[in-house]
């Protein structure tokens, strides 16, 4: 009988168990509906309040929260989602978010941000519309130094451990996408699109942030497909189709002292009538800075105007033209292996250095672009790089 008076004990105790750790773990995720605060997706009325205060509610639940945008087209004003949080918070946007046309509307430098969160994952299959052709014109900062900002489409400052992933960005104002000093940071499964002219429509900006890890996307836009500036630090592209753009760029570096790039790897990637393909760039003339270990390998380039680019000569005014061997970034440890395909140019490989600091162990390794325009095949180019090739060389090295 005691013996029987335990087994039922203990399974009383086991039932009990399961319940409460099943309902435990129920609790810990907690939907937040943004048509439960206000929101209304009737392509009219603002909708960023509603917006701010269920991220609020969401952000003080201890556990799992998911910020849900129902399917349907919202208008939303320039909003800051801010922790940091008490749990992991989960973005789920499976509507069109709006952005504001007006031009009094233009001068902050972020449409949605999200700051200071851990564990933060950003999805939903939505779109991020930038409705970006009513403010390019006024994208005048090549001519006009006190150019006003135009909003990033969706800017992530202090942000770590978090994933972005099954999202769409059509027209944005300014970058599609911009990190700040985040880290650990996962982008996936994402199509980031605006017209080849758009001026300044970087793809994915990076900036003093570390770990990051890029896949699986499309990037069709007006500037840089992927952009990685000074403090990128052990960034892991793969599996990324750029085109039309400028291509995956590490730079400009050297407008500030001290700027750093290290430990870039692209692989696995395609480029369809980009401008570029593969580019370093710095300024002409800069400050010293250090660019060095940084792969590009097992790219395909299709009718891509400069495949394979270093480019320490970068000037883009009139103001810095008489000055072009006066950078001073040391570019070293640098590989270009197994890059296929055409080039719309005749001088398919580029490899311009500073005089002052000449690029230090550059390896070019199986590289076979073709270009058939008028002119014969094509050609390589190098200045100040000190370095070697192997294996096929088409066009032939000038290493």
């Amino acid at each position: 009988m005691v013996t029987l008076a335990y087994a039922i004990f203990g399974l009383c105790f086991l039932v009990f168990f399961s319940i409460a750790n099943a309902k435990y773990y129920h609790s810990q995720l907690k939907y937040f509906n943004v048509k439960d605060y206000g929101a209304v997706a009737d392509d009219k009325r603002d909708n960023s309040q509603a917006f701010l205060r269920a991220w609020y509610d969401g952000c003080r639940w201890e556990g799992r929260s998911v910020i849900y945008i129902p399917y349907g087209t919202y208008k939303l004003r320039e909003v800051s989602f801010e922790g940091p949080c008490n749990g992991m918070m989960i973005f789920v946007i499976k509507g069109v978010l709006k952005a504001p046309t007006h031009v009094s509307l233009f001068s902050t430098n972020t449409w949605i941000g999200f700051r200071y969160i851990d564990r933060l994952v950003v999805k939903g299959g939505g779109y991020l519309d930038g409705q970006g052709a009513a403010a390019w014109p006024y994208n005048d900062c090549s001519k006009n130094p006190k150019c006003m900002p135009l909003p990033v489409t969706m800017r992530f400052d202090f942000v770590t451990n978090s994933r972005i992933h099954h999202l769409r960005s059509i027209n944005s104002k300014n970058s599609h996408i911009n990190l700040f000093a985040c880290d650990n940071v996962n982008i996936s499964y994402v199509r980031l699109t605006a017209p080849d002219e758009s001026p300044n429509t970087d793809g994915i900006h990076i900036g003093l942030s570390t770990n990051i890890k890029i896949s699986r996307t499309v990037i069709q836009t007006g500037d840089d497909c992927i952009a990685m500036v000074t403090g990128s630090r052990n960034i892991e592209i793969s599996n990324v189709t750029c085109g039309p753009g400028h291509g995956i760029s590490i730079g400009s570096l050297g407008r500030t002292p001290g700027e750093v790039v290290t430990g870039i790897n692209v692989r696995n990637c395609t480029f369809i009538g980009s401008q570029n393909g593969a580019r370093i760039k710095t300024w002409a003339p800069s400050l010293s800075s250090v660019a060095s270990d940084i792969f590009f390998g097992d790219i395909y380039m299709e009718n891509v105007h400069n495949p394979i680019l270093i480019d320490q000569q970068y000037c883009p005014t009139p103001s810095c033209s008489d000055q072009l061997d006066n950078s001073k970034v040391q570019i070293s440890n640098v590989t270009f292996s197994n890059i296929w395909g055409t080039s719309s140019s005749k001088v398919a490989v580029t490899l311009k250095c500073s005089k002052l600091v000449p690029c230090k162990n550059v390896q070019l390794d199986n590289i076979n672009l073709k270009y058939h325009g008028r002119g014969g095949p094509a050609t390589s180019s190098c200045l100040n790089v000190i370095g070697d090739s192997y294996g096929r060389q088409s066009p032939p090295s000038c290493l």
